[in-house]
Parts: structure tokens; C-alpha cells; sequence
């Protein structure tokens, strides 16, 4: 059942339309719902008669912006890798922990364990603590599977929680995350064997909105993303990238000739990356919480973002061993301090943009047609959003197919 028809009244809205005013901020502003979407939006005293007679919803002159959107997360898996994170505490980095064994490797066992039932049980504490915070959308990637059985079981999973929650699920087919135990070495094999079979069967199935991949020295190079990539194109599926993360192997580039929904992470991206991005319309996805977690030094390249106009996003990465953050409003924050986004560019980042990267047109904006996909939050100014740090305003939750 799509919310109720209403008039939300007495309110600022945070519209985030597109080359507005900052925030596209309306003061005294009303939002006029009708059949789950937005019919109109803007100040009181230019409403339309023909709202007069929706039921009134006051909201105590509170912020309304759309409801956020996680754009990059790993949040169906199997047990976690809190004893990794003391190890690299103790001076390993990233990689030594990958090549001795762990990292990614570590999980396939946790998650190939788990049933459909498990891995949808374990997934929903995660999905609450977004939801909390005003989180109407996101994107679940699979990739800790590694094998036919289990990709298509977290798929499932990531189908499954919907039925659970109020929330709009995207999927992602991650099988090019890396490459399982009983293939090291061969990973031509692993992409040819297992992950393009399958892709096509999760595509058989109606599991999967897009084809994500890890582009790095651990994990496949770019001709073998290529490969997945082609097939994914062959599905008529859209792509996406783990890319510059640890080093430049010019992921970015290889994704933008795709025309690429979103290159993610890119700490280590070169201006010609960039450059590719922007031709290509590609979004780029940054991801403090990784970056925090992995003690990394370097930084994506914002400043160059902004001049060549790449849109940037910003997500939790929530994943059990390099970001296990399930807030994205410290999310905000951190693309804040670590990466000198300003707060209007963090609020885009989980809103607009965000929807930007996941290929989606009807929601990121307060806008007559977008769903009905709304946060309510007790702040004075849409910074406040960005500037707390471990506090929540959210107020309520407005979601299209239910009331939330």
C-alpha cells in the first residue's frame, strides 16, 4: 500500500534539485502527496487550490529532505572480522591481511555457511540502523560467495529484505570481488568458470540491477573485469567498479568506456581517470569509512571532481571487514572531515547523487513525479545533518510503498 494521500505542511524543505539555490532549500514550504509520489512542492503561499483537500500533516517547521540513500553496501554476509581489524591495528595493512589468507577470502567461509534464512537474519540489525537514520534506498552487493550456490543465495537475500522492511533494495552481482581459495592463481578460470555462469544465471533468475567488480592487484585486472563486464553488457546490465582503491590501474577509465554507472573508492585516481569519468557521466562514490578504517593517507581527488563536474556520492561501504559502519550520517560527516566535502556536497552526496550512481530517476530529489521517499529531522539548518557527530535528528520517515 503506497502512504497515505496528504499535505505536509509547515515545514523547510531541502528539495536537492540540481543547480538550485543551496540545498534547493524552500522555506515555508509544503509537500503535497499523491499515490505514494510528490505532486507538488513549494512555498505555502503558492499552493494550488486543488491540494486544499488532502489531509493535513503539520510538521512542526522541521527540515524535510529526501530520504537517503545508501548507494554502496555490503550488508548480507556471514559472520564479521572483528579479529582482522585487531591485526591490522597491530601494523598489518590491507593487503598483507588479503594475501596471508583473510580479508574477503575470510568471509566466503562465514557466508557459504550460511543459509538464505541466516544471511537475511543476520542483514536485518544492519538495515535497521540505516533505516534509523532516515535510509529509504540502497544498494546490497553479493561478492562473498565466490561460488554459484551462495552468490545466488545473498542475491536472494538482498531480494528478501524488502519483505521485511520498508525499504527499496538495488542489487548488485559482485562475483569479480576476488578469487576464492580453490582458485588461487587462476583466476582467469575463477572468472570464466564461475562468475560469468554465474552472472547469467542471477540474470536468468531476476536477481540483479547491476554488475559491480574489484579492480586491484589483490583482486582481478582490468582485462579480466573487462570480461565480466562484457557479459554483463551482453545481459544489457548496467556496471560499476571497485576501483583505485589501493593503487591506479586505471579501473576508473576501463569502467567510464563502459559508460559506467559509478567508479567507487578512488583514492588513487589520476586526473586522466577523471577526466574519463566526467566524458562518460560516471559518479564517482567516495567512501570514508573505509578510508578511516584502513588508516589510509590518501584522499580521493575532490578538488578535480568538482572542476571537471563528476558527481560525487557518498556511502557506508558497510562491509564486516573494511567498514563496518552501518551510519550514514557518520558517513556525512567523515566525507566532511577526512575529505573537505562541504555539507550541502555530503547531503547531494546520500541523496541526489546517490541515486545517480545507482541508476535510479525517481527518488534523490523533492520533486513533482519522485516517490514519496522522505526523512523529517528535528535541526535548525541542513548542515546539522553533517556537523553531529554520533547523534541522530531524525524525526520520522515518509516511505513511498508504506507508511514507515
Amino acid at each position: 500500500m503506497a502512504v497515505d494521500d496528504r499535505l505536509l505542511t509547515d515545514l523547510r524543505a531541502a528539495t536537492m534539485a540540481d543547480g538550485a539555490a543551496p540545498y534547493g532549500l524552500i522555506h515555508d514550504a509544503e509537500i503535497a502527496i499523491r499515490d505514494g509520489a510528490i505532486a507538488w512542492v513549494g512555498p505555502r503561499a503558492e499552493r494550488p487550490d486543488e491540494f486544499a483537500s488532502l489531509p493535513v500533516s503539520p510538521q512542526g517547521g522541521r527540515l524535510v529532505t529526501p530520504g537517503l540513500i545508501d548507494c554502496h553496501t555490503h550488508i548480507v554476509h556471514g559472520g564479521n572480522r572483528a579479529a582482522e581489524f585487531e591485526l591490522r591495528l597491530n601494523g598489518a595493512s590491507y593487503e598483507e591481511v588479503a594475501r596471508a589468507g583473510g580479508g574477503i577470502v575470510s568471509t566466503v567461509q562465514a557466508t557459504r555457511a550460511a543459509d538464505e534464512a541466516a544471511l537475511v537474519a543476520s542483514a536485518l540489525p544492519r538495515l535497521d540502523a540505516l533505516l534509523a537514520e532516515g535510509v529509504t534506498t540502497l544498494e546490497v552487493k553479493s561478492g562473498y560467495g565466490l561460488d554459484r550456490d551462495t552468490e545466488l543465495a545473498m542475491l536472494r537475500a538482498a531480494r528478501a529484505l524488502p519483505r521485511h522492511r520498508p525499504v527499496r533494495v538495488v542489487t548488485s552481482f559482485l562475483g569479480a570481488h576476488a578469487v576464492p581459495a580453490d582458485y588461487a592463481g587462476r583466476a582467469d578460470a575463477y572468472v570464466d568458470d564461475v562468475c560469468i555462469p554465474t552472472l547469467r544465471a542471477a540474470h536468468a533468475e531476476g536477481l540483479v540491477d547491476a554488475v559491480d567488480g574489484f579492480c586491484e592487484g589483490i583482486a582481478f585486472s582490468p582485462g579480466q573485469i573487462a570480461r565480466v563486464f562484457d557479459a554483463a553488457c551482453e545481459l544489457g546490465l548496467p556496471v560499476k567498479l571497485h576501483a583505485e582503491q589501493l593503487s591506479n590501474l586505471g579501473g576508473a577509465r576501463l569502467a567510464a568506456s563502459y559508460g559506467a554507472l559509478s567508479a567507487d573508492h578512488v583514492e588513487y585516481l589520476d586526473e586522466e581517470g577523471v577526466r574519463a569519468m566526467a566524458e562518460a557521466g560516471t559518479v564517482a562514490v567516495v567512501l570514508p569509512g573505509a578510508f578511516y578504517a584502513l588508516r589510509e593517507t590518501q584522499a580521493p581527488p575532490i578538488a578535480a571532481f568538482r572542476e571537471h563536474g563528476v558527481p560525487i556520492a557518498l556511502a557506508t561501504d558497510c562491509n564486516p571487514g573494511s567498514s563496518p559502519m552501518t551510519s550514514l550520517l557518520l558517513a556525512m560527516n567523515m566525507g566532511c572531515t577526512l575529505f573537505r566535502l562541504t555539507p550541502e556536497e555530503a547531503l547531494a552526496g546520500v541523496t541526489r547523487n546517490a541515486a545517480r550512481a545507482l541508476g535510479l530517476t525517481d527518488c534523490g530529489t523533492i520533486a513533482p513525479g519522485q516517490r514519496a521517499d522522505l526523512a523529517v529531522w528535528d535541526v535548525e539548518e541542513p548542515a546539522e545533518l553533517a556537523y553531529r557527530i554520533g547523534f541522530n535528528p531524525l524525526h520520522a520517515r515518509i516511505f513511498a510503498d508504506g507508511a514507515a
